[in-house]
């Protein structure tokens, strides 16, 4: 792979070739897409969806939207800090085509941005919910009817790969480096883990955008891996996306977790010391009369030594990375693994397994469970000419945006699955208690 074809700037539907020289310093194409980003209705309905605690109703915890923001911050400084390196390890990037250091920044930040766009109401778990569906509930019917592939997409439903779907709507037409920045699992979903390979850890389209995923993955020149399935290396700038997401959820939701009084600050200290050890001052952190004061000077701290830390690993490692042997995360080569995966399993115990959280989950299957069964049966029965004075009910409350009624099996079914994807966590409770009669 190599970078000028790395950081295209075309977009979908263009003729002819951006150039980076051409371009309005006042508002580069990179920084167009973050903006088309965060005003879409899809980024908004983040500040309504489940991060750390489901539903939750204090301040201190981050929603999805806070979450992605913040690891659009980090991302940007990522991509600025390995852009400055690049440039000086490759000048004719700059000289001859005219890219600059926030070039870099800008593309890391919008895709760091839309990295949770695709993830359905009430957290991963939302994800599982969709595909027990299909795995053993109500939408194991459709088995038969569907492609592997097909069905895998269903069984195994991806938020990123759900997010490509989102963000490769004509209405945004981001620019092909922020897509492929974006896509963290370039791959389809069968064959599922064909190796250890961070890439093929998930997948990260469905079906129904295949062929654009494949349109962009060889515009940008990344390194095909498979001949018999799509599956392609990472966009370099992914393992940045990636950093700045496990920079932030590692110490970001431990933080939230000391707030909400679910972890004893005293494992703040402990363990996040560790990371700054060469960066603290002692004084500083007394001197803060509050707890939520002294574990935010801590995390600040942390996530400027991961963010340091990450820019060398990817220098370090970036010619492996542009050939696509570089096979696991940036912060799996971090010398604070050992710390890092302590505070995860702190976080996971304290936290994502606490009661509540549980509680909400449990709630959150039954939700989703019964809304893919209310919708499937409505678009269904009517696309067969069936539909029952409930079904035409059910269809009017749909949006008109989506497409319910294609030819396509496939396509209906994820059709609703995209919907239900959107729904943030409280519209979704608000059309779980309408279809159970519960208006008031």
């Amino acid at each position: 792979m190599n970078w000028e074809q790395l950081l295209s700037l075309k977009r979908s539907g263009d003729t002819n070739k951006r150039l980076r020289k051409e371009q309005d310093e006042t508002r580069v194409g990179f920084e167009v897409d973050y903006d088309r980003i965060i005003f879409s209705t899809e980024f908004r309905s983040l500040q309504d969806k489940t991060q750390v605690i489901p539903l939750s109703q204090t301040d201190f915890v981050h929603t999805r939207l806070t979450h992605s923001l913040e690891v659009s911050v980090v991302g940007r400084s990522l991509g600025r800090k390995v852009g400055k390196k690049l440039l000086e390890k490759y000048p004719h990037l700059k000289e001859v085509h005219g890219y600059q250091v926030n070039d870099f920044g800008a593309i890391v930040a919008a895709a760091a941005l839309a990295h949770d766009i695709g993830n359905p109401p009430f957290g991963h778990s939302g994800e599982k919910a969709i595909g027990e569906f299909f795995k053993t509930g109500g939408g194991s019917k459709y088995k038969n009817q569907l492609t592997d592939k097909e069905y895998q997409d269903l069984c195994d439903f991806e938020g990123n790969a759900n997010g490509f779907k989102i963000i490769t709507q004509k209405n945004l037409r981001l620019s092909y480096a922020t897509l492929g920045a974006f896509m963290k699992y370039p791959k389809e979903s069968l064959p599922k883990k064909p190796s250890s390979h961070i890439a093929d850890k998930k997948y990260g389209f469905f079906q129904s955008e295949k062929d654009l995923f494949n349109n962009v993955a060889k515009d940008l020149g990344l390194l095909q891996r498979s001949k018999s399935n799509i599956s392609y290396s990472r966009h370099p700038l992914t393992f940045l996306v990636e950093a700045a997401d496990d920079i932030c959820y590692t110490i970001i939701d431990f933080e939230d977790g000391i707030n909400l009084g679910l972890i004893e600050e005293e494992f703040a200290l402990e363990y996040l010391s560790k990371i700054i050890r060469n960066t603290i001052i002692p004084k500083n952190y007394y001197n803060l009369s509050s707890k939520q004061e002294r574990i935010g000077y801590l995390r600040a701290l942390a996530i400027g030594t991961l963010i340091d830390e990450s820019v060398d690993i990817f220098m370090t490692n970036e010619e492996a990375i542009l050939n696509g042997t570089f096979d696991c995360a940036l912060l799996d080569k971090s010398k604070y693994e050992a710390q890092i995966k302590d505070i995860i399993k702190i976080s996971i115990d304290k936290i994502y397994q606490s009661e509540e959280v549980i509680d909400k989950e449990i709630a959150g299957y039954q939700i989703i469970n019964k809304l893919l069964g209310v919708y499937t049966n409505a678009v269904n029965n009517s696309f067969e000419g069936k539909a029952s004075n409930y079904d035409v009910l059910i269809l009017e409350r749909l949006p008109k945006t989506i497409d319910f009624n294609n030819e396509s099996l496939y396509n209906r079914l994820l059709a609703v699955c995209h919907y239900v994807s959107l729904l943030s966590d409280s519209k979704a409770i608000l059309n779980f208690k309408t279809i159970e009669g519960v208006t008031f």
